[in-house]
């Protein structure tokens, strides 16, 4: 079936479904735990599915926090990785609909009209159309010599592509099995190749102990001409980077107003961990009418991927636990 050919369903249909994954260290559990807390805030009707290692489903029992979710799916030991999983979500697709979520991510409104938007796809990861110079790139000046010795473009004329798009898996959608298993597979497979590419392995950023599934994704959904979900959306954005600098909340994340520059080109310097490097492109690009409109809104999820900038959500989510596991003695 086509993009095209496919029609919306009604906000609360029943077959869909939110999927987290856990794995490893304890902090993990606690990370999707208190993104669900924090989805609860707004959705109460969709099920949540935690696809989760054998020690943590131990934990949510002993803690009695099993009734946090709808479905506990048992985790194959070989998959509990990033790409591990999200290269095998075919293999893990509980609902008709599903919506795959990273752990570190605040849910910050109602999601119906969401789900509205991802029901027209088969499969789809939320991304931009055009890859930024930051994709699979170091983040920082580093970044200057795939732009010199134009590695994108030897990238894309090896592999046969005519563009790449950005992917950010911080939420992927599907409802096809078959084409979600063709993305895994091809991913995959482009992930064995990586030393044919300009990217550069997640494993020499500071902070970093996994590879990452991206760039793999992006190309595969490029090979495949499939459409990512538009990841900047202005006011209507299903997901933005936390970034301090551009984020006003408090510390439960009751309220949250983001600063989103409407030119994709200098919104991308949010990257830039140089607080005064990044400041001082803004300015200058913003000589130039129009790149320097902002506006203000509250995206669907806050997701915090950048390393040196996941401090206020470590401290919600431990927050979160404690009062969980503290409410769960008392109780019992």
């Amino acid at each position: 079936m086509t993009l095209n050919q496919k029609t919306a369903n009604p906000p609360h249909d029943g077959h869909q479904g939110y999927v987290y994954a856990s794995y490893g260290p304890l902090k993990y559990l606690k990370y999707a735990i208190a993104s669900i807390v924090s989805l609860r805030r707004y959705d109460r009707e969709r099920p949540v599915a935690l696809v989760c290692s054998t020690p943590h489903r131990k934990l949510l029992k002993e803690k009695n926090l099993a009734n946090l979710v709808d479905k506990i799916v048992p985790l194959d030991e070989e998959h509990a990785s990033i790409v591990g999983f999200k290269h095998n979500v075919h293999r893990y697709m509980p609902f008709d609909k599903n919506l795959y979520l990273d752990s570190d991510i605040i849910w910050c409104k109602n999601p119906d009209s969401l789900w509205t938007g991802f029901s027209v796809y088969d499969f789809t990861i939320t991304g931009n159309q055009i890859s930024d110079h930051f994709f699979g790139a170091p983040k920082n000046f580093g970044v200057l010599t795939n732009i010199l010795f134009r590695g994108r473009r030897r990238t894309l004329k090896r592999f046969g592509l005519t563009y790449l798009s950005r992917v950010q898996s911080g939420m992927i959608y599907a409802d096809d099995p078959d084409k979600t298993k063709e993305v895994c597979l091809l991913a995959s497979s482009i992930l064995k190749r990586q030393n044919e590419t300009h990217f550069q392995s997640r494993l020499k950023e500071k902070g970093r102990n996994e590879e990452s599934c991206e760039w793999s994704l992006a190309m595969a959904m490029s090979t495949l001409n499939l459409p990512v979900y538009p990841w900047l959306q202005g006011q209507m954005s299903p997901q933005l980077d936390f970034i301090e600098a551009y984020t006003d909340y408090d510390p439960d994340f009751n309220r949250v107003i983001c600063l989103y520059y409407c030119d994709p080109f200098v919104f991308s310097f949010r990257g830039l961990k140089t607080g005064w490097l990044r400041n001082l492109f803004i300015r200058t690009f913003s000589f130039f009418p129009g790149r320097g409109d902002y506006l203000k809104t509250t995206p669907y999820c806050l997701h915090f991927g950048w390393v040196h900038q996941k401090q206020p959500f470590y401290r919600f989510a431990e927050k979160t636990w404690e009062e969980l596991t503290d409410n769960s003695r008392t109780s019992s």
